[in-house]
């Protein structure tokens, strides 16, 4: 399974953008959302190095809510 990251664009060129989530910046391709109007500052879901998804600032943040809670969810669990 992999899962859709939220990350706050910091700088556009063209198809591709640098974006950033906790500390970490990543090259996206914008290719899937050509069609969308972005602007540094907004959240897109990436996946594999494409962002596939336009998001609001909350929504990223209900994302990261659920992500940070899955270790102490999984060191309660008995596997």
């Amino acid at each position: 399974m992999c899962l859709g990251i939220p990350m706050k664009i910091i700088r556009l060129n063209g198809l591709l953008a640098e974006c950033e989530a906790k500390g970490v910046r990543r090259e996206v391709n914008l290719l899937m959302l050509q069609g969308e109007p972005l602007a540094v500052g907004e959240y897109v879901m990436v996946q594999r190095g494409y962002a596939h998804e336009k998001m609001t600032e909350e929504e990223a943040q209900a994302a990261w809510e659920v992500y940070d809670s899955v270790p102490d969810v999984l060191g309660t669990c008995d596997l």
